[in-house]
């Protein structure tokens, strides 16, 4: 009998596990005639800033719009300078440049994904010519980064503090989700994200209340009341098709990212013992797995082995930002230099993960990673 490919991931698989819920929510927008934001979109904005614990979300078109609406909304001038790191998806940096403002980039962890806060230490008192003004770190493959260091270094300079958690839904740092400790938070629900629209949709939450005003203005044109724009704004809007889809995916991301942890702890204990490191628990955080990234010398050969055996794997991300084509050798100099940023992308390999991944699946993703190492 013929196996079946598995793949890295599958959001499909998400949609039939409730595409009754879903068909439902898509009916009931569409019968509705209200198709730019409105009350789908107002109830899905309060349900989320309700379940992450603050006061205000404000939807947008897409994570990368959000950070872009975050940085703005902070008053960040053009030219002042945004912390953030270079192992990432570009939108991080795109949305830094879109909104004016200059990237500087620090590097991660040794043995880890996230903002180093000893090189973000390093970068911050030797900066680039022009003022600091913020701090993004990403919360990447699901795990928060370090945050208490970074939040004494951010009120240490006088700087805000924007998070970027499109892959943290659910992350916690000592029982306090991310996404609730800076003075804004962006969030991104690709179909692949934890929380997933069927399309692009993007959210920023904060819990002062005139940040979530401006941020209102600035994704419609700047308007405070319709056609009069008090600010220069764009046009961001989150769609209310997806603001039904995520209010009825919302109730499920806790059992989704127990579903994820349950997978990760049957690849730690699958994985145990072969020549490769695992993902890392940052003591006192709750990891929720957007990714279950493998490190390896032998990285490319794996992937290859996986391949013929019918199993999608993924590279996030190939190229850090720092070595993409549009952004070598213009985004200045790097205070604290991004050794671990280069060495991680010779090695990092994401492997199949998302809630309907089955039992038998992740064993057999096991089996053929042992095979290829012994």
């Amino acid at each position: 009998m013929k196996t079946a490919p598995i793949p890295q991931t599958d959001p499909r698989a998400g949609y039939f596990e409730q595409k009754a819920e879903i068909d439902a929510a898509i009916t009931r927008v569409l019968a509705s005639g209200r198709y730019i934001l409105g009350p789908e979109v107002e109830a899905f904005e309060a349900a989320f800033a309700a379940w992450l614990g603050i006061g205000h979300a404000v939807g947008t078109g897409s994570g990368t719009d959000a950070i872009e609406l975050a940085v703005r909304a902070c008053g960040i001038a053009p030219g002042e300078l945004v912390f953030t790191v270079s192992h990432t998806a570009v939108a991080t940096v795109a949305a830094i440049e879109r909104a004016g403002a200059v990237p500087v980039l620090v590097d991660i962890e040794p043995g880890g994904f996230t903002m180093d806060p000893a090189a973000l230490a390093v970068a911050l008192r030797n900066p680039p010519p022009s003022r600091p003004a913020a701090i993004l770190p990403v919360h990447l493959y699901g795990e928060p980064a370090d945050l208490a260091p970074i939040l004494k270094l951010a009120r240490h300079h006088g700087l805000h503090l924007i998070e970027d958690c499109a892959q943290s839904h659910g992350a916690a740092d000592r029982g306090r989700k991310t996404g609730s400790f800076g003075d804004i938070a962006c969030f991104s629900f690709y179909p692949t994200k934890n929380l997933g629209a069927l399309g692009d949709a993007g959210m920023t939450a904060t819990d002062d209340p005139e940040l979530s005003v401006a941020l209102r203005e600035l994704r419609e044109y700047g308007w405070r009341e319709r056609y009069v724009s008090a600010r220069t704004g764009v046009n961001t809007r989150l769609d209310p098709l997806q603001a039904a889809i995520l209010a009825a995916r919302l109730p499920r991301l806790i059992d989704d990212n127990v579903r994820r942890q349950a997978i990760a702890a049957r690849y730690d204990e699958g994985l145990r013992g072969l020549p490769l490191a695992l993902p890392r628990r940052r003591a006192g955080c709750s990891h929720v797995f957007h990714q279950y990234v493998i490190r390896t010398a032998e990285r490319d050969k794996l992937r290859e082995h996986l391949r013929v055996a019918q199993i999608g794997t993924g590279i996030h991300y190939p190229v850090p930002v720092h070595l993409q084509p549009a952004y070598e050798g213009r985004l200045g100099e790097f205070p604290a230099g991004l050794p671990e940023t280069t060495c991680a992308m010779r090695e990092i390999l994401s492997l199949p993960i998302f809630p309907q991944l089955g039992a038998d699946q992740a064993d057999r993703v096991i089996a053929e990673t042992r095979r290829f190492f012994e």
